[in-house]
C-alpha cells in the first residue's frame, strides 16, 4: 500500500508542467538575445556578477515546524538579485555573445546574469503589441529565472522558474498582451553542478531568446503559485501578525490593473476592479477566474481618452449589495438584488464629483468615500474637472456631506473596528501621509490627527489603498510596500510582493487570508490576524 501511494505522489506530481499557460505551435518572431542584433532591438544589456556564500542568523525549527525562537547560525549567499530594482549598475557588462563563455570559478559556485529588455513594435514585419512572449535558455547545469522580481514556482513543478534538470531547458511566459515599450526584467540564477559532487567545471548559458505568439488581452487563473515575499520586521510585535515564515501566493495574471477589492462570504469569491478595461472580475475560493461586470465605470463615446474609466473601490452594504466608485462615469452606485443600479452620489453643490475612488460603509449604512481627479484623463488638469477640491465625503441618511476638501489626493479609506476612526490615506508625492478623524454619529468628522508620515520613505509609489484588522492594525500601501501600523501610528512592518501592492481585502471563512491587487497579477497571503469589517453578501450581485 505504501509503495501505491509513493507511486500516485510521483504521477500526481509529475504530471504538473512547469507553465501550463505556455503557447503551442511555432511562434511568430524571435529574438535571439546572444547576438548584439537581438539585444539591440530589445534595447537590452547583459550583466553579470558572481556571488559569495556568507554565514547569517536565523531561526532554529519550532514544534509546529516552522521557524521557533532558538537563534542558529546559517548559510545564504549573497547579492541577491532577483528583485525588479536591484542595482546592478556597477556589475560588469558583458556582450550577447559572450554568454557562452565559462564563468565562475568552478566546483559549488552560483551566479547571476541580469538583461532589462524593452519590448520594440515591431520584429521585422510582425507587430509585437497584444503577444504572448516566451523566454527560453539552457544554463549548464542548473538555472532558476525571476522574471520582473518574481520567481514563481509550484508542488511538483518541473521547469520553468525552477530547474528542470541536468543541463536541460528553461521555458516560460515572461508577459501577455505586451506592448511596444513596456519592460521585462530577467534575472537568471546559474547553479554549477550536481552540487553533491562539487564539478571541475564552470557555468555558462547556451542561448537565450524570446518567442512572440499570437495573444489577446485575456487575464488568466493560475494553480496557485507561491512567489517570493520579504518581510521587514521593525517591532516584534509584527510577528503576532505577520508568520515567521510568510507565504504568498499568486492566483491569476494577465490584467491591465488590479483594485478595489472586496470578499463576498455568502458565495465564498473575490469581486475585484480592472479600471484600466473596464472590468470587474469574480475570483472563486475553487480558483475559477471569470468577467462579473463589463462597462463598470464608463460608457461614454470618447472611453479611449480614459486611463481608467472602469470601476475602481468595490463594497457591499449590510444588505449585501454591491457599492461601486465608478471612474468615467464620476459617481458612486449601488447594485439592486434585482439587478437595478441605483446611484448613491454624483454631485456635490450641483457640480459633477471628480472620480470616485475608495469606499467604505459604517455598520449604520452611512457610506464614507474619496474622490480625487485620477480618473480623469488629464487628472488635476482635465477640461471636465468641475470642483475646484479633492474631497472625501459621506452620504448620510440620504444627505451627501463634504468632510475634508484640504488633501490634494484623498485616496485609500476605512474604519477602526469599533468604528470611532475614519483612516484617509493621500495620494501626493509631496505629502505621503495618513490622517485619522473621530467620526460624530452624524457622520461629520472632529480632532484631525497626523496617523503617520511616509514622505520621506525610499520608494516611488505614494499611498494607495487602505484597511484594517480586527486588532486595529492599520496596512496602507505606501512607498516600498504594504506598510503594516499600530493602533497608534507605529510602523512595526512592511510586506514587499514582487509586485507593488495596491490594494488589498480580507477574505475566506475566517477572514485570515489577505487578498493583494497588484498591478496585473492577484495573490493571496495568509495572516495570523483576521480582517475587520468582513463582509456577507447573496450570491447574486447583479452580475451582466
Amino acid at each position: 500500500m505504501k509503495q501505491f501511494f509513493s507511486i500516485v505522489l510521483v504521477l500526481m506530481f509529475s504530471a504538473i508542467p512547469a507553465d501550463a499557460d505556455l503557447p503551442v505551435g511555432t511562434s511568430s518572431a524571435t529574438i535571439d538575445l546572444a547576438t548584439d542584433a537581438g539585444a539591440r532591438l530589445a534595447k537590452g544589456q547583459w550583466r553579470y556578477s558572481d556571488t559569495k556564500i556568507v554565514e547569517t542568523s536565523f531561526l532554529a525549527t519550532g514544534p509546529d515546524g516552522q521557524p521557533g525562537t532558538m537563534p542558529v547560525t546559517t548559510y545564504d549567499y549573497t547579492p541577491h538579485a532577483g528583485g525588479v530594482d536591484f542595482d546592478d549598475s556597477r556589475w560588469e557588462v558583458i556582450e550577447p555573445n559572450s554568454l557562452p563563455k565559462r564563468r565562475g570559478n568552478g566546483r559549488i559556485g552560483f551566479n547571476w546574469y541580469r538583461i532589462k529588455l524593452t519590448m520594440p513594435e515591431k520584429i521585422g514585419d510582425y507587430p509585437v503589441g497584444g503577444a504572448t512572449v516566451v523566454f527560453e535558455t539552457s544554463v549548464d547545469d542548473y538555472a532558476e529565472i525571476w522574471v520582473d522580481g518574481e520567481i514563481t514556482r509550484t508542488a511538483g513543478q518541473n521547469g520553468g522558474s525552477v530547474v528542470a534538470g541536468w543541463n536541460t531547458v528553461n521555458r516560460l511566459v515572461v508577459g501577455r498582451n505586451v506592448q511596444p515599450g513596456q519592460n521585462i526584467q530577467l534575472a537568471i540564477f546559474g547553479i554549477n553542478g550536481p552540487i553533491s559532487n562539487p564539478p571541475t567545471n564552470y557555468i555558462y548559458l547556451r542561448y537565450a531568446r524570446l518567442e512572440f505568439y499570437p495573444g489577446q488581452y485575456a487575464p488568466v487563473a493560475l494553480v496557485p503559485t507561491e512567489v517570493n515575499v520579504e518581510v521587514e520586521r521593525l517591532d516584534p510585535s509584527i510577528d503576532a501578525i505577520v508568520p515567521l515564515n510568510p507565504k504568498i501566493f499568486k492566483l491569476a495574471e494577465g490584467f491591465r490593473f488590479t483594485e478595489g477589492p472586496i470578499w463576498v462570504k455568502d458565495g465564498g469569491y473575490l469581486l475585484f476592479s480592472d479600471p484600466n478595461s473596464n472590468t470587474i472580475f469574480k475570483y472563486t475560493k475553487d480558483g475559477d477566474l471569470s468577467i462579473f461586470r463589463s462597462s463598470s465605470g464608463y460608457s461614454g463615446a470618447d472611453i479611449s481618452e480614459y486611463r481608467q474609466p472602469g470601476s475602481n473601490g468595490l463594497t457591499l452594504d449590510s444588505q449585501g449589495r454591491l457599492t461601486i466608485d465608478e471612474h468615467g462615469n464620476r459617481r458612486v452606485t449601488r447594485i439592486e438584488k434585482d439587478g437595478r443600479q441605483t446611484v448613491l452620489a454624483e454631485r456635490y453643490g450641483g457640480k459633477r464629483l471628480n472620480s470616485p475612488n475608495d469606499l467604505v460603509y459604517r455598520s449604520d449604512g452611512t457610506l464614507f468615500f474619496t474622490d480625487p481627479p485620477f480618473g480623469l484623463p488629464k487628472f488635476f488638469d482635465d477640461p471636465r474637472k468641475e470642483l475646484p477640491f479633492s474631497g472625501v465625503y459621506s452620504l448620510h441618511d440620504g444627505k451627501l456631506q463634504l468632510l475634508v476638501s484640504d488633501l490634494t489626493g484623498p485616496n485609500g479609506i476605512a474604519l477602526s473596528p469599533d468604528e470611532r476612526y475614519l483612516y484617509v490615506g493621500n495620494w501626493d508625492e509631496k505629502q505621503k501621509i495618513v490622517r485619522r478623524y473621530e467620526v460624530n454619529p452624524d457622520a461629520t468628522l472632529k480632532n484631525e490627527t497626523l496617523f503617520i508620515d511616509m514622505t520621506g520613505a525610499p520608494g516611488e509609489d505614494a499611498i494607495d489603498g487602505v484597511k484594517v484588522d480586527r486588532e486595529g492594525n492599520v496596512y496602507v500601501s505606501g512607498p516600498g510596500g504594504l506598510w503594516v501600523i499600530s493602533p497608534v501610528g507605529k510602523h512595526i512592518g512592511t510586506i514587499k510582493a514582487p509586485k507593488h501592492i495596491h490594494n488589498m481585502a480580507w477574505g475566506d471563512e475566517d477572514g485570515r487570508t489577505l487578498y493583494l491587487c497588484a498591478r496585473n497579477a492577484l495573490y493571496r497571503m495568509r495572516l495570523n490576524v483576521p480582517g475587520a469589517g468582513l463582509h456577507v453578501g447573496p450570491t447574486t450581485l447583479g452580475s451582466k
